[in-house]
Formats: C-alpha cells, sequence, structure tokens
C-alpha cells in the first residue's frame, strides 16, 4: 500500500466508507476505532493528518472495522464508553451507558437541590457499569449511594469502574432487586433504570441492542413488570418525602405514571429525553 494511503486522513475515509452500511456515525465509529489503535484523543487526529500508520497498526485497524461491520457496539470493541464526562469500563455482561440516561442524573440533581438535604441517601437498582449512581458521586461527595445488581459480573465491572474514577464512597453489591437490601433500610431517593423492553419488540433484533444481555433488557407484560414490582417495594424502602426515578421506553410515560399513581406517589411527571421522547418518570411518597 503506497504510504499516503497510510496516512490518518486517509484511514478515516477508509473506515468511514466502509462502515457507512451499519452504523448511522460511520466516521465517529472509524475516528475512535482509529483513536483506540494509536492510543491517542480523537483530537490527535485532527492535528497530525498525515501521519503514516504502521502495518501493526493497519492490521489492529482492520480488524476492528471488521468486528464494527458485524455490528458489534463500539464501547464492546474499545471496552469504554463515556457518560457524564466520566470513561467507564463496558463489557457484555451490562448494557451500555447511553447519553438519554444523562436526563435522569439531571433531574435527580434539580429535584434534590429543589427538595432535599445535602447528605441524602440513595440507590440505584440494576447499576450495570455503575454509570448513574457513580456519575452521582462524582457530583455528590456528601450522598450516601448504594448500587445493586442481579448480576456478579455487573458488579464486579461496576466496582472496577468506581475504583477507576476514585469514588470510594458508592456501595456496590449483588441483590435481586431489593432481595439483599437491609429490610430497616430507608432512602430519600431510589433510582432505577430496569428491563423494560416487550420480549417481542422488534428492536431486540436491531442496532448495538443484538449484542446487549437480554436479562437486562427484557420485561413481561409489556416491559412493564419489573417497573410495576419496583414501584411496589420500594415503598417499603422509601423515607416519607422520598424520590422514585424511572428511566423507562419511549412510549411508556403514560403507563408508569399509572403505575406509581395507583399506589398513592404524588406529584408524578415525566421528562423527555434530547430527542423529544418520554423518558424518566418521577413522584415522591
Amino acid at each position: 500500500m503506497p504510504v499516503e494511503e497510510c496516512s490518518i486522513t486517509n484511514q478515516i475515509k477508509f473506515g468511514t466508507q466502509l462502515l457507512e452500511r451499519v452504523s448511522e456515525s460511520a466516521k465517529l465509529d472509524a475516528q475512535i476505532l482509529l483513536g483506540f489503535v494509536l492510543n491517542k484523543a480523537t483530537n490527535y487526529l485532527y492535528t497530525w493528518p498525515d501521519k503514516t500508520l504502521s502495518s501493526e497498526q493497519l492490521s489492529s485497524y482492520k480488524l476492528l472495522l471488521e468486528e464494527r461491520l458485524k455490528g458489534k457496539p463500539i464501547a464492546y470493541i474499545t471496552g469504554v464508553k463515556e457518560f457524564w464526562s466520566l470513561p467507564f469500563y463496558c463489557n457484555e455482561s451490562t448494557l451500555i451507558p447511553r447519553p438519554d440516561t444523562e436526563v435522569l442524573i439531571e433531574q435527580i440533581l434539580t429535584v434534590a437541590q429543589e427538595s432535599l438535604g445535602k447528605e441524602i441517601s440513595c440507590i440505584d437498582l440494576g447499576t450495570g457499569t455503575g454509570a448513574i449512581a457513580l456519575a452521582l458521586a462524582s457530583e455528590k461527595p456528601l450522598w450516601h449511594i448504594e448500587a445493586i445488581d442481579y448480576s456478579a459480573n455487573a458488579v464486579k465491572l461496576a466496582q472496577k469502574n468506581a475504583n477507576n474514577l476514585n469514588i470510594s464512597h458508592v456501595q456496590i453489591y449483588q441483590s435481586d432487586w431489593f432481595s439483599n437490601v437491609s429490610k430497616d433500610k430507608q432512602f430519600d431517593v431510589i433510582i432505577s433504570n430496569p428491563p423494560y423492553i416487550d420480549e417481542n419488540d422488534s428492536h431486540l433484533t436491531q442496532g448495538d441492542v443484538r449484542f446487549e444481555p437480554l436479562t437486562a433488557l427484557i420485561s413481561a407484560d409489556e416491559g412493564l413488570a419489573d417497573i410495576d414490582m419496583i414501584t411496589r417495594e420500594s415503598k417499603h424502602y422509601l423515607k416519607s418525602g422520598g424520590y422514585l426515578f424511572f428511566e423507562h421506553g419511549y412510549n411508556q410515560g403514560e403507563a408508569v405514571r399509572n403505575i406509581m399513581l395507583a399506589l398513592q406517589f404524588k406529584q408524578v411527571k415525566t421528562v423527555q429525553d434530547y430527542a423529544g421522547n418520554d423518558r424518566v418518570t418521577f413522584g415522591y411518597i
């Protein structure tokens, strides 16, 4: 291959054209993968566009492009995903942190500032990578935070992320929802991004979701079974005036509000994500 074809600019162009078949963000994907191979930030690619790749780097880059062509998510290829401006290790045992979940973080912080004290207690149910709990902890060093997951592998990953981020005030442990949460504990805030996709939903066969763990995605009763169960159980673990927050599907806002209202939650509200879809519903007891 001629030297000029081995330049960063041409390899980004090559990767972009290749990935356009499978990705709506082909250029960004190519840049991330090339940066990963070079162990450089994306801005390096713009600063040194004419730098040539070694044969070893080219081979590694092409192997990663092949993985992406098969549909494997970028976060699983590189093992890292940014969320709330923090780097999170990712693997196939957990869902990949998504930008829309930052709406959930924003709402929790806003409600806490307006309605709760400085040293509040909260628990994140189904923490996965730990993204929600650790993002909150990065903002609120005085909060008492717990994070649980049914998957032992997810718990290990969340603990790894906590260590990497030097966050020590989050207690991370294994639990099937509230099963291992102490019966005498009560929280100011309970948070969950639970499985909420119906098992027959066509989206399960599309995009990144194909590679993510089904147990973290699907739930019975049109995706509402876990939300309903958590809402019922949470009443035993919330302080008076405590809040319950859910992230849920784009078409589930009304259903989640109805579940919470039926169980006497107050001022139940749904907030839309950055694309204008219902995404977060919350209220207090």
